[in-house]
């Protein structure tokens, strides 16, 4: 599948048809260019209206496309994303089921949505205006997955974290705590390379230290965690004497009833991560499709609208997708460039130091209506 398309018009000269034209372009393309793919565009006879409207709609054209495109891409990057995050493997994006490059090379109006007797300014806006909804859309569900991704992430920072901000129940057992009328366990977390300053001096932080009563319970790369018993009275005096030293104390209560808590709150994050994650990537797969048909139905407005400002009333031009090699694009532009009126190509040569050359919001000028497509 090629990433990079062409959609072109071509005018049809007097004295010629769009089939002598295709006839044409085919042999010189199979000739010269055998390599590109070259297909027709069709598009129906859409509403012309005034040239002041057309003039004015060709202004919101380009700004427009930018939109669509920018949506189209959004979508499929973060299809790429929940793919790879949920270790699926990537499947071609379609559109009702076709892959978007056989759509595109075989694009039909979809007379039923976009009805040929409208407006071309009301095509455009109810265009633009179904794939804002879905943007806004996205936001809300991409917003809704990130928040419950950003819950699981916490608590597995708790849970992984390193001892100074970590979750403590799954590393104490009840027969490490002492808890009685006069006497509490305090948990200390000391820096790795502070393990001989702690032992060597807890008994001594204050008055009421039970001797010998530290142990060590756990290390990570950075901290260690020690256990430490006294007196109930002299445990507030130790944290203050604990933090001067550099060691810091964690509060901690051993409460089976919370730890189950925990537990069940994970396992609902986890459960409603994978729901959110596997519906919005259904939705994006969907939404693809969507915003892909809506953008290939404004290029086809977009294209039909640029060939009546160039070639003039009433419509004769022949619309072709062309996907070109790089280095094959140099001999298909030339290609193209012969098949138009040689006075034509010269005025739009002459003209590409600020005449012509940005119409329609290209940035080379051409003796023809011209745009990329980049599905990746």
């Amino acid at each position: 599948m090629a990433s990079r398309y062409w959609v072109v018009s071509l005018p049809v000269q007097q004295n010629s048809s769009t089939t002598s034209l295709w006839s044409r372009l085919q042999e010189s393309i199979s000739r010269h260019s055998f390599d590109t793919p070259l297909y027709r565009f069709n598009i129906p006879n859409l509403r012309v209206g005034t040239l002041d409207l057309l003039l004015a709609l060709s202004d919101d054209l380009v700004k427009s496309n930018t939109f669509i495109e920018g949506v189209c891409s959004k979508t499929r990057r973060q299809i790429e994303e929940l793919e790879r995050v949920s270790g699926v493997l990537s499947s071609s994006l379609t559109v009702d089921g076709v892959p978007v490059d056989s759509y595109l090379t075989r694009f039909a109006w979809d007379e039923a949505k976009y009805p040929t007797v409208s407006p071309l300014k009301e095509i455009v806006d109810g265009i633009h205006s179904q794939v804002a909804k879905i943007e806004d859309d996205l936001k809300v569900r991409v917003s809704e997955y990130n928040n419950v991704r950003s819950q699981l992430n916490a608590i597995n920072r708790k849970q992984t974290g390193s001892l100074a901000v970590r979750d403590l129940s799954n590393l104490v057992k009840p027969t490490d705590i002492v808890s009685s009328e006069h006497l509490t366990t305090l948990l200390a977390v000391v820096s790795k390379y502070s393990q001989k300053d702690w032992l060597s001096s807890y008994e001594t932080l204050t008055t009421y230290v039970v001797p010998r009563s530290s142990k060590l319970l756990y290390e990570d790369n950075e901290y260690a965690l020690y256990t430490v018993t006294l007196f109930n009275r002299d445990a507030d005096n130790f944290k203050i004497k604990a933090r001067e030293r550099g060691f810091q104390i964690r509060d901690f209560e051993h409460n089976p009833e919370t730890q189950e808590t925990q537990k069940q709150e994970l396992e609902k994050l986890i459960q409603d991560q994978e729901t959110f994650r596997s519906s919005l990537l259904q939705w994006c797969y969907t939404s693809y499709g969507e915003v892909f048909s809506s953008w290939m139905h404004f290029c086809a407005v977009r294209i039909f609208a640029e060939s009546i400002l160039r070639y003039g009333l009433p419509p004769s031009f022949l619309s072709v997708v062309l996907a070109p090699s790089t280095k094959s694009e140099k001999k298909v532009r030339s290609i193209l460039e012969s098949l138009c009126d040689s006075s034509n190509s010269n005025f739009w040569k002459a003209e590409d130091e600020g005449g012509m050359a940005g119409f329609g919001g290209d940035t080379e000028a051409h003796p023809y209506v011209s745009f990329t497509i980049n599905l990746v």
